[in-house]
């Protein structure tokens, strides 16, 4: 028992009683999705307010009608097939999975949903009730979204595509003035310039010409600097070979552009000094994933090897300097090791 807001006493049976189905039917009404109930002959037995709204008809056009009315003309003759297919092995679940779902409103206008399925039985009867979602909003969303995020990818690639362009042109530049430089040391000091640049390049060019415009296979981009700098260097192949083995390892442009330059010095100073006077070696380049996120890049070769008294951190060469300040760029660590074979490991995390 309980007390109204002017006191008087209400009792249980003043409220009215409803039935299971009373109760159902009310639930379905006020469902925010279009709730169709379907019976085994494909009519539609009942439907909710909401259907109304969404498919444009009245309530009295729709009851005792086919559900083949509110699908599209270029579905509706497989229809029938796909719902006789459920009634045999009814279950709750999504119609269509993964396929797009289109319905048709009373203008002939079609629109996109999504459509749940729930089997209903009073043990002797089966019928279906379809919840139906206009996701026309959504759709729309998400196709701006994909317009727009094509459109950055395409402005992206066209930045990667003339900064590797504006690259190749200073490269150019430096070459053509290296052809009219008399002093050996300047000379070299262009030439390892002009590789510099060209490496950035090839990066800026790998990204131009990838499917993820954010991510360096370096791998790729290993492989095509060793050939530019064989070319460069006018490298005997028979002589000094170079050989690499690269893991699976894709790197932002943030830390592509370091590693690349690091790379290019290294393998630079290894193919300039590490075979004087016609002398024959290997020059070992590769890449490895320690863990998830830890890259190691390892240069080494079993050349003439570093002068005497060299340590890391205290040469004046321009190329290793640049190489420890990259390293730092990264949050990286250099381990040389020049006992036997000189080898410079590059250890860092992706991302970092």
């Amino acid at each position: 028992m309980s007390f109204g807001e002017t006191g008087e006493k209400i009792t249980a049976n003043a409220f009215p009683t409803v039935s299971p189905d009373q109760r159902f039917e009310r639930v379905v009404e006020y469902a925010p999705n279009a709730m169709i109930l379907i019976g085994t002959d494909g009519t539609m037995e009942m439907v909710n307010a909401q259907t109304e709204i969404i498919f444009g008809y009245s309530r009295r056009e729709l009851l005792g009608q086919p559900i083949e009315m509110l699908v599209p003309e270029c579905f509706r003759a497989g229809h029938p097939k796909l719902r006789g297919s459920y009634t045999d092995h009814p279950n709750p679940r999504p119609m269509g999975a993964g396929r797009d779902l289109y319905a048709l409103r009373k203008d002939g206008s079609e629109f996109p949903v999504e459509i749940g399925l729930n089997p209903i039985s009073d043990g002797e009867n089966m019928q279906i009730l379809a919840a139906i979602s206009d996701i026309s909003e959504r759709k729309h969303r998400e196709e701006q979204i994909a317009r727009s995020l094509r459109e950055k990818e395409t402005l992206l690639s066209e930045v990667h595509h003339r900064v590797k362009n504006n690259l190749q042109i200073i490269h150019s530049l430096l070459d053509m003035q290296t052809s009219s430089v008399i002093d050996i040391q300047a000379r070299d000091a262009l030439i390892d310039s002009c590789n510099r640049v060209r490496s950035m390049a090839q990066i800026h060019q790998s990204l131009y010409q990838s499917e993820d415009i954010a991510k360096v296979d370096f791998a790729n981009f290993c492989e095509s600097l060793i050939s530019s700098l064989l070319a460069t260097f006018n490298v005997d192949v028979t002589r000094v070979q170079v050989k690499s083995d690269f893991a699976d390892v894709h790197l932002a442009i943030d830390q592509a552009v370091p590693c690349g330059l690091i790379a290019n010095e290294l393998i630079t100073n290894a193919l300039k000094h590490g075979f004087p006077d016609g002398a024959n070696g290997q020059i070992d380049v590769s890449t490895r994933k320690i863990d998830d996120d830890t890259v190691a890049l390892c240069v080494s070769d079993n050349g003439c090897g570093m002068p005497d008294g060299f340590k890391p951190g205290t040469s004046d060469g321009l190329g290793l300097q640049l190489i420890e300040l990259l390293v730092d760029q990264i949050g990286g660590t250099l381990d040389v090791k020049t006992e036997g074979e000189t080898t410079f490991v590059i250890t860092f995390t992706e991302g970092n």
